[in-house]
């Protein structure tokens, strides 16, 4: 049934990080996982939590109000929901082969907690999570990690980046046996390295590519212009590009000033950044994936682990201050 989905996903052949992450947490080992968004990382610890639930739930059937056996922390509710949209693809494809049916929570801020209690009330094998939320349910004792053995940080480096490393190690805490710890991350930096090792026993490392490197088939372009006639010289470059088209910027502001220009110009563009609500964001990104509307414009926070590969065009509107951003 996965070897089904994966080729409906025109998925042939696995990439490096796959090749060798996937036997490897398979074996049970905890894990660090060096891959950049666009490697196929996702699918390197998904895949394994939804065999491990299986081979659970065959055992004894999963109960109410028990689980999740198998934790996903992600930094952003957008990389969360994708995350989570991946789960219920390749979980659905196996009950259609007539295995038992797996349950996968959703647990963000912006989602009301009822609808997510609904699902956990039910028991559930697998849950999506960011950390705020989480934590919050694991004080109020909505959700419990007695029966979790498995759990995956996707872009670590990012969560430690917005201040998440107290909420992270609180969570852990919360588990009551042994678990399985795989750690993803884009970058290595010193403060990854130092949590790491608190957070993971042995674990075998997979580097794939430099450390914070991008997509290599990329050209980059660099035009020097002045401040004032940036947006008429972006709507120049727009005009000569076919859509979709990705514009960056660092400042909030910046990115609605773009936003309501191209609007003004006729350009059919949407804009997401963290002063959005999440219902307004997930619209957008739809919107855009959708081919509905040819430009995102879009601060680095609403990028980190957003995989468009029919993208030919990004456009930078200033150097963000992060090289990896970059």
């Amino acid at each position: 049934a996965i070897l089904r989905g994966l080729k409906k996903k025109g998925i042939q052949q696995p990439t490096p990080i796959q090749i060798q992450g996937i036997p490897t947490i398979l074996s049970g080992r905890d894990m660090i996982g060096i891959a950049f968004t666009g490697s196929g990382k996702t699918l390197v610890f998904t895949l394994p939590v939804i065999m491990f639930c299986l081979e659970q739930e065959k055992r004894l059937p999963f109960s109410k109000r028990e689980g999740p056996y198998g934790l996903i922390i992600c930094p952003s509710r957008e990389l969360a929901r994708q995350t989570h949209g991946i789960l219920e693809y390749y979980c659905r494809l196996l009950q259609e082969d007539g295995l038992p049916p797996l349950r996968c929570a959703l647990c963000i801020g912006g989602m009301s907690v009822k609808e997510q209690m609904e699902t956990i009330k039910h028991g559930v094998h697998m849950m999506v999570a960011t950390p705020g939320r989480l934590m919050d349910l694991l004080q109020k004792k909505m959700v419990s990690l007695d029966i979790c053995r498995y759990l995956a940080l996707d872009e670590a480096d990012r969560m430690i980046d917005m201040g998440f490393e107290g909420d992270i190690r609180t969570i852990f805490s919360y588990f009551k046996g042994q678990r399985q710890t795989l750690l993803f991350s884009a970058t290595m930096p010193k403060k990854i390295q130092n949590f790491a090792k608190s957070a993971l026993v042995k674990p075998i490392t997979i580097n794939v590519g430099r450390a914070g490197a991008a997509s290599l088939d990329v050209v980059q372009e660099v035009e020097y212009v002045k401040e004032e006639a940036k947006m008429v010289y972006l709507l120049e470059c727009l005009q000569k590009t076919p859509p979709p088209v990705l514009i960056f910027a660092e400042k909030k502001a910046d990115v609605d000033a773009i936003h309501e220009y191209l609007l003004l110009k006729g350009v059919e563009a949407v804009a997401i950044h963290g002063g959005k609500d999440q219902e307004e964001r997930t619209k957008a990104i739809e919107a855009f994936r959708d081919g509905k509307k040819d430009v995102l414009v879009a601060t680095d926070v609403a990028s980190k682990g957003l995989d468009f590969p029919a993208i030919q065009h990004v456009i930078n509107y200033d150097m963000p201050e992060e090289i990896e951003n970059y």
